[in-house]
């Protein structure tokens, strides 16, 4: 009997180690390059007044070695939310609104580059992981994403939420044990952050 069942057992194995077939990445549509950050930054907040601020932040952007920001916020969406900007009305309702619909999109974006890098039919994809540290919902992102996709209704989906930037390790790691310990199984790993509740007005204290 225990032999039995270590032979069933080896059957369902992958033969080898997991290994990564393609990587895909993508960006918020909004680029601001590091050296017109800090007019827009007190521009958009309606805070060119603060001059002191305005110097220290710019020899802060200056020192970073940032290039650019590829941020998901627009004049346009500040404007239509102005509690987004302010320190006394916490927007937590505008921006999980906003990364509900959002996180998602950004997820297909980059896995669809990586799709199309591995070359195989959608239809291969048997696991789909998928962390974001925000836009908590129900159902979750993953399911947006299998949809989005229009991955097949089968896929086995796993979502983590609130697990920080460690999360893509988390991911990997999963990944690797799903890979090896099921035959034939090909896995997405997709990982999709916004951080717009981190957007505010500059503070003097």
């Amino acid at each position: 009997m225990e032999a039995y069942l270590e032979e069933m057992r080896e059957a369902q194995r992958a033969r080898g180690p997991a290994t990564i077939l393609a990587i895909g990445t993508a960006n918020p549509p909004n680029c601001i390059y590091q050296s017109d950050f800090t007019d827009y930054y007190f521009r958009v907040t309606n805070n060119d007044h603060l001059t002191h601020l305005k110097a220290k932040l710019k020899r802060i952007c200056e020192k970073s070695m940032i290039r650019k920001r590829h941020i998901f916020l627009t004049e346009e969406t500040l404007k239509e939310n102005p509690n987004m900007i302010t320190l006394a009305e916490p927007p937590l309702n505008v921006c999980q609104d906003i990364l509900i619909e959002e996180v998602p999109k950004l997820g297909e974006k980059a896995a669809s580059k990586a799709i199309k890098e591995w070359g195989r039919p959608k239809s291969d994809i048997t696991h789909l992981i998928f962390c974001s540290i925000l836009g908590v919902d129900a159902p979750g992102a993953d399911y947006k994403l299998a949809k989005l996709l229009n991955l097949n209704p089968s896929v086995k989906r796993f979502m983590l939420y609130h697990q920080g930037r460690f999360a893509g390790g988390t991911m990997l790691r999963l990944a690797k044990d799903f890979a090896e310990n099921n035959a034939r199984a090909r896995v997405l790993v997709v990982c999709s952050e916004m951080t717009l509740v981190l957007f505010r007005r500059p503070c003097e204290t």
